[in-house]
């Protein structure tokens, strides 16, 4: 069974930096797309940023572009999302996401995480 597990969320001020972290687990075969979702409150699922395993390519929201930077490390089964210049409208419940069946980066994913809380404050 393949699950994602998401750690290092927080609170921080404007401005701050948090690091988040996800570990995959289970047995993948091959190469596949990791993602990075969140939802603030009576909001849609926003898509975030994300990651093919294969190549280490990369996409990114608008809303995020040049401020949050995804990557996997050494590791094929891990990915964290460095986020810098945090706004409050980042605010939200973060999760992880793992294999897009339609190789869309974007998804839809097979397999989510239970998210971490993000509070950004002004």
């Amino acid at each position: 069974q393949v699950q994602p597990v998401e750690s290092g969320g927080g609170s921080v001020q404007a401005g701050g930096s948090l690091r988040l972290s996800c570990v995959v687990s289970g047995s993948i075969y091959g190469h596949y797309h990791k993602g990075w979702f969140r939802q603030a409150p009576d909001k849609e699922r926003e898509a975030v940023a994300a990651i093919y395993t294969g190549d280490g390519r990369t996409y990114y929201s608008d809303s995020v572009k040049g401020r949050f930077t995804i990557s996997q490390g050494n590791a094929k089964n891990m990915v964290y999302l460095q986020m810098n210049s945090l706004k409050p409208e980042d605010s939200a419940i973060y999760y992880c996401a793992a294999i897009s069946p339609s190789n869309m980066w974007f998804g839809p994913y097979q397999y989510w995480g239970q998210g971490t809380q993000v509070t950004v404050s002004s």
